[in-house]
């Protein structure tokens, strides 16, 4: 009984992705037959046709799968605490300081060997 649904399902899946990868094909085809029309006439329609396309995309096992992820990591977005401007100003302090500190290194660590090798090879 229960492989009955699965196969059904995975068979409307199987048209609804070949109807996804139509719309797409018919955008990228209209996209280069009109591109003596306006950009944003094809922008628009590009727009269009990929919500079209998300929509059916969405109405599959896999689509619900990859929206219910979504939803998830947004609220796990929400968890996470942003530091706030004067932690990030001192961050980035801290980093530039380090990065010129480490770049004085290396300019001087590769002075150092150049003029050994001069003082070696004559």
């Amino acid at each position: 009984m229960s492989a009955t649904p699965t196969t059904k399902n995975s068979r409307l899946d199987t048209v609804k992705w070949l109807i996804v990868l139509a719309i797409v094909i018919a955008g990228v085809v209209g996209n280069s037959v009109y591109s003596d029309q306006s950009l944003l006439y094809r922008t628009i329609a590009l727009v269009a046709l990929a919500g079209v396309a998300l929509y059916f995309a969405l109405q599959t096992t896999k689509g619900r799968g990859y929206a219910v992820s979504f939803k998830e990591a947004r609220k796990e977005i929400r968890k996470v605490v942003w530091p706030n401007r004067q932690e990030t100003t001192q961050t980035t302090l801290i980093v530039v300081v380090v990065v010129l500190i480490v770049a004085l290194f290396l300019w001087g660590l590769d002075s150092f060997l150049s003029w050994a090798v001069a003082s070696l090879i004559g």
